[in-house]
């Protein structure tokens, strides 16, 4: 079975319009911000340690980032069309990255 990122991200937001009691979702929302933040982080850090152990790693772990970033989309009232009109506003823009004295 497949899931796309807009399926994951409505399934997210219904579970905090909907709350099933017992459900990690439903346990990260009412933890608040903080708890989310906390997750967000601790599967950043994840992610970069399964990239140099393994693709099967790496995969599983940017799943749980996703999630987990979902989550916190959701709870900052962030909608996935906000991240694409984002994306979509940086097509064909130089990056300023290399602006930044501290870049390299």
């Amino acid at each position: 079975m497949e899931q796309t990122i807009q399926e994951l991200y409505d399934q997210v937001l219904e579970r905090k319009e909907n709350p099933v009691e017992g459900s990690y979702t439903a346990y990260l929302y009412d933890k608040g911000l903080d708890k989310i933040l906390k997750k967000v982080g601790e599967e950043s850090t994840e992610v970069i340690v399964g990239a140099k152990n393994s693709q099967v790693e790496l995969t599983y772990e940017t799943a749980d980032l996703f999630f987990h970033l979902m989550v916190l989309l959701v709870n900052q009232g962030i909608s996935l069309a906000d991240i694409q009109a984002e994306l979509g506003s940086r097509v064909g823009q130089k990056s300023k990255l290399h602006e930044r004295s501290d870049w390299r």
